[in-house]
């Protein structure tokens, strides 16, 4: 990697006294989208001796740090006030997971003002100098 070239990390941050099924959903819905989002960080096909095919999984490590709602707020406070065109935040809201299809979904966070959502979690990508900083100081979530 040249001096000019920016790595990049990839990091989940959850409510860590959210029940462990509402964790586990939670972490699912956000690596799919940043997976899809940055599609770049899912590695190739892999075929083992056996000539099986093995689907592409992530390309880089994504740690799961362990936050509280108010550290999940002033997360996304931050990086959407300081970082938005730096770092692609995914957030997952009560307002979300409470929802029975996509359609339900627009129709609450279009009656809903940013400041009254409650967060159970935000995945966050991009160059890994502000995620660290951001994010440095925080537990893995165990």
């Amino acid at each position: 990697m040249t001096t000019n070239e920016i790595k990049n990390k990839c990091v989940l941050v959850l409510d860590s006294e959210l029940p462990v099924g509402l964790i586990a959903n939670t972490a699912a819905i956000l690596g799919i989208t940043i997976g899809y989002k940055h599609n770049s960080i899912i590695g190739e096909d892999v075929i083992d001796a056996s000539n099986q095919c093995h689907l592409g999984i992530t390309n880089i490590p994504i740690p799961i740090l362990k936050g509280t709602k108010e550290k999940v707020k002033e997360l996304i406070e931050e990086i959407r006030n300081n970082y938005s065109n730096d770092l692609t935040m995914v957030d997952f809201s009560e307002i979300a997971q409470s929802c029975t299809d996509y359609q339900d979904y627009i129709t609450k966070v279009n009656g809903r003002t940013a400041d009254t959502f409650e967060y159970l979690g935000i995945g966050i990508y991009g160059p890994m100098n502000i995620i660290n900083k951001l994010t440095g100081s925080m537990p893995l979530l165990r």
